[in-house]
């Protein structure tokens, strides 16, 4: 049976004085959960974050980083410094990072090979535009980005890969997916790592949703069939109601 991830993507959002009251206040509201609690925080907040969460059930992931160990990179984390302070996990391929900075299933896959090397556990972004979606190329999209993130990944790491499939038209709209249709476009995104990988490596990987995900319709989503729980943005942003998010068993 796989178990729950709820992540949260603060964004560009949360300043440090501001992270460590959100996490003390949401700490109590989710310490006897089950689920796998993820707060993936602004690079100017881990390790406040860090250092808050620490004796908690809360891990602590950042948003990006990039391939390179180290080098002529301003502005830009390495690997090798997100592990040097403990964090755990990585968002990797945000549709927000394709869309503003330029990243590519390339580089995608590059950056998923460098979290591995440092220990550090990828949530893998993968989803289709509103227009690739009513053009019915939806599956074949997200099926290719998918199999494009995994290239080159052994089998035991591609099971311990979190992928997050988010519809682009549905992050910050407002508009989500019906739990039915979340659910059939992870299950097509399995079938292809069953495909390349077997099905047991499939069984094993933990694969989200994400796109407007709320306290009014995380049990509803999370109980489908491959839904895995969420990778969830502003709603991760009120420690109340993300402990509604996580706690969506209950």
């Amino acid at each position: 049976m796989r178990r729950k991830v709820i992540a949260g993507n603060w964004k560009m959002n949360m300043l440090p004085g501001e992270a460590i009251e959100m996490i003390n206040e949401l700490t109590p509201l989710v310490k006897d959960t089950k689920n796998e609690v993820i707060l993936c925080v602004p690079y100017t907040d881990l390790f406040y974050a860090l250092l808050t969460a620490q004796n908690t059930n809360i891990k602590i992931g950042a948003q990006n980083m990039h391939f390179e160990e180290s080098g002529a990179y301003t502005g830009e984390v390495s690997g090798k410094m997100l592990k040097a302070i403990n964090v755990e996990y990585v968002i990797i391929g945000h549709s927000e990072r394709r869309q503003y900075f330029a990243e590519t299933d390339e580089t995608v896959n590059k950056k998923i090979k460098s979290a591995f090397k440092y220990d550090l556990k990828p949530i893998v972004c993968v989803g289709e535009t509103l227009e690739q979606r009513e053009a019915g190329k939806a599956v074949d999209i997200i099926t290719k980005q998918t199999e494009l993130a995994l290239q080159g990944l052994s089998n035991e790491q591609v099971e311990n890969t979190i992928i997050a499939y988010e519809p682009i038209w549905a992050i910050g709209t407002g508009k989500t997916a019906t739990s039915e249709d979340a659910n059939n476009s992870i299950k097509e995104i399995r079938n292809k790592i069953s495909e390349i990988y077997g099905e047991e490596t499939a069984q094993k990987v933990i694969i989200q949703y994400g796109g407007s995900v709320k306290s009014s319709n995380a049990k509803e989503l999370f109980n489908m069939s491959d839904i895995d729980g969420g990778l969830v943005g502003g709603a991760s942003l009120k420690a109340e109601e993300f402990s509604k998010i996580v706690n969506y068993d209950k």
